[in-house]
């Protein structure tokens, strides 16, 4: 592919500015738009699986991002009551040639928009623009943002515009108009980190409870002013019936008198959730929310990516991780094919059906399936949980969502680089 082709990035999330590092290391220079005016690192933690990280590292960014964030080497499924049900190594300690990196997501994003403007320079990133409409003319994508400082609209042409705008992407509204508000799991989640001692050696996962009732932990780093250990932390809990919309607002600031008494017995050896929760600052509550997979990404020279094109269940830790995949076979695709339109075409073989299939298995629980397992079979009363829940079952759960998301160690350490060729 020419080199000189005009490449524009709709989004400067982390999906979009890994796109535009992984364009510009094959040669290219594209240039992203962002509706907001002045980022922050805003947001709590996520997780970069090894799958991720690979994608990263080969971008160069491995040891920088070991300062950020914490190398992940355990996980740890539990009941309600703090019974294992589950556990594994993670990362270099599973036999990947990766780590897993929890990291907090403002900081990581605020890292990448670093080496972009870095790489590609000052003016590679427009802030305030906000998509207006999108469509292909002849062999070229118009696109119309507005000024959110002046209220202006600017019209822009190129060779390919990618929509990696989010789950409320004005994008995938161009093709897709009618199809409305995500889809509400009736969940909602309240997410916070609190300066605290990490549990259980410091770099473990936590997984506690089931689909109704959940509790989630992790360490991401250092508490700026504490020192203490930064834990990201997630309550879930089922508030709703399926399908109903959600009846908050996103990104509100969260009460811990609507959720912490459901929580109020969660204590198990090193692990207290009412004290963790209670150091926490400000809480933010969530509703838990996905798309339905898409029959297409590509219109002409338009596509989509990451959470534009398959947004999906905070389950299994693989949002953010398949948008810097998805990010990383586009820009391959791009440099090795002869046209835009078979790059394109490539591309969404490769990734539509495979991060589908993610949607729908993390609307089934995905790895936490054997957390609704353990539970509705502990409810039973038919027996202890190695009886009603034998251990090859869990892990044959477990094996079974890093096949279908993309990290099997085996496969992962041994496929081709997605970097271009």
């Amino acid at each position: 592919m020419d080199r000189t082709l005009d490449i524009a990035i709709v989004g400067a999330g982390i999906t979009g500015l890994t796109a535009a590092l992984s364009l510009h290391a094959a040669g290219f220079r594209p240039k992203v738009y962002e509706a907001v005016r002045e980022p922050a690192p805003l947001g709590v933690g996520i997780n970069l699986l090894p799958h991720a990280v690979r994608e990263l590292s080969e971008l160069g960014l491995l040891d920088e991002l070991l300062t950020l964030g914490v190398a992940i080497q355990d996980l740890h499924y539990l009941t309600a009551r703090g019974e294992p049900v589950w556990h594994e190594p993670r990362g270099l300690s599973a036999g990947y040639r990766w780590p897993q990196i929890a990291i907090h997501r403002g900081d990581f994003q605020i890292f990448l928009m670093a080496k972009v403007i870095e790489r590609l320079g000052h003016d590679a990133i427009e802030y305030g623009q906000e998509l207006i409409s999108a469509k292909t003319v002849g062999n070229r994508a118009h696109a119309v943002f507005s000024d959110r400082a002046t209220g202006k609209n600017s019209e822009i042409e190129t060779d390919l515009l990618i929509g990696a705008d989010g789950i409320h992407s004005a994008v995938r509204r161009q093709y897709y108009p009618d199809e409305g508000a995500p889809r509400w799991n009736g969940i909602t989640l309240w997410r916070s980190t609190s300066p605290v001692t990490a549990p259980l050696g410091g770099k473990a996962m936590i997984w506690a409870g089931s689909s109704a009732q959940k509790f989630v932990a992790y360490p991401i780093g250092k508490d700026p002013e504490t020192g203490r250990d930064r834990l990201n932390w997630i309550c879930d809990l089922k508030i709703a019936d399926d399908g109903e919309p959600p009846t908050r607002d996103w990104n509100k600031e969260g009460d811990r008198a609507d959720f912490l008494p459901r929580f109020t017995d969660w204590r198990w050896a090193g692990i207290n959730v009412p004290a963790i929760v209670g150091a926490a600052d400000a809480i933010f509550e969530f509703p838990m929310v996905d798309r339905d997979p898409l029959p297409r990404w590509t219109f002409d020279r338009v596509t989509l990516t990451g959470d534009a094109a398959h947004p999906m269940y905070p389950i299994g830790s693989n949002g953010a991780t398949q948008g810097i995949i998805d990010a990383r076979v586009l820009a391959m695709h791009l440099a090795n094919a002869n046209k835009v339109s078979e790059a394109l075409e490539r591309y969404e073989l490769d990734r539509r059906e495979a991060t589908g299939q993610i949607v729908l298995m993390n609307r089934q629980q995905g790895p936490d399936k054997v957390l609704e397992l353990a539970a509705e079979r502990l409810a039973n009363g038919s027996g202890p949980l190695d009886v009603v829940l034998p251990m090859a079952e869990r892990e044959a759960v477990a094996l079974t969502y890093k096949q279908t998301a993309g990290f099997d160690p085996a496969v992962l350490n041994e496929r081709e680089s997605y970097s271009a060729g």
